[in-house]
């Protein structure tokens, strides 16, 4: 089988998050990266602390020694926060390598079935031969976790589209590069914002969209709560009306919301919608070559 599966995370100020998520890809994966400012910057320059017992976690859960710390300065305070991230994913891209299918989550991205994600990729290994030649690139859906409430976790109720994959990382804006998009139907959690206002705070102000980040998106977030979200809409931290409405999962479990997942029908892509995404990429690049 040509190619390995390299998976990377960034790893930042949510680095506990990478408790949940790196179970969900270990078993599938060759070798798994995590990238670490050796300064202990974010990207807009401000000071993290990762705690020692973290490192202790990673040593006793990698029990296949799969797992590889990339420690590299990559804070630059002459970029933007969007700058620094695009260079970090190229810095982490070349230490997993070329000519291998190249998968980069995050810490707070949680895959309910990465085997399948894996085996549609693997339909695609002619295209690890020659990838600058044929960049190409793999999307799942993410169902975003909004905000834990007392008693579940409110979420938006319709899958957004997410790129976590390819063969050439000539990134031009998060994990996106310019090349023909493959749909597939994976769905991955997403704890972007489902978390206390303290750190959700942080985080707008260091991460890669910190300054597109829409005036009115936090007064409305910590408005919200289970006994009123059916009265508010647009919800998306960019272009609000993006996000229309939301969600109730009725527990605060990770682990259980595969099951309500897969009982839910409207929060999976329909096979029909799929086919002609990837007919439109397909013919859309045929044409271009």
């Amino acid at each position: 089988m040509s190619g390995k599966i390299q998976v990377g995370y960034l790893v930042s100020y949510d680095y506990e998050l990478l408790k949940n998520s790196l179970p969900t890809i270990y078993k599938e994966s060759d070798t798994i990266f995590l990238a670490i400012d050796k300064n202990r910057k974010t990207w807009k320059g401000d000071a993290i602390e990762i705690n020692p017992d973290f490192f202790d976690w990673i040593k006793a859960f990698d029990v296949d020694n799969k797992t590889v710390i990339y420690e590299d300065d990559f804070y630059v305070p002459t970029l933007t926060t969007m700058q620094c991230e695009v260079r970090e994913r190229k810095m982490l891209s070349a230490k997993m390598g070329i000519g291998n299918w190249l998968i980069q989550i995050d810490a707070d991205e949680y895959f309910v079935d990465f085997k399948s994600f894996i085996s549609n990729l693997r339909k695609y290994d002619s295209y690890l031969k020659n990838p600058k030649k044929h960049p190409i690139q793999f999307c799942a859906f993410w169902i975003m976790l909004y905000k834990y409430t007392p008693t579940g976790i409110l979420y938006v109720d319709k899958p957004l589209k997410a790129i976590f994959a390819t063969n050439y990382p000539e990134y031009s804006m998060g994990r996106r590069i310019k090349g023909r998009q493959i749909y597939t139907n994976n769905i991955v959690l997403h704890e972007s914002l489902s978390r206390s206002e303290e750190d959700l705070r942080f985080k707008l102000e260091n991460w890669g969209h910190n300054v597109d980040v829409h005036k009115d998106f936090l007064s409305k977030w910590l408005k919200v709560d289970e006994s009123n979200y059916m009265n508010f809409t647009n919800f998306y931290y960019l272009q609000p009306e993006r996000w229309k409405r939301l969600g109730f999962f009725p527990t605060k479990d990770i682990s259980k919301l595969k099951k309500i997942i897969q009982e839910e029908n409207k929060l999976n892509v329909l096979n029909f919608k799929l086919f002609f995404k990837n007919f439109g990429q397909w013919f859309k690049y045929l044409i271009k070559s």
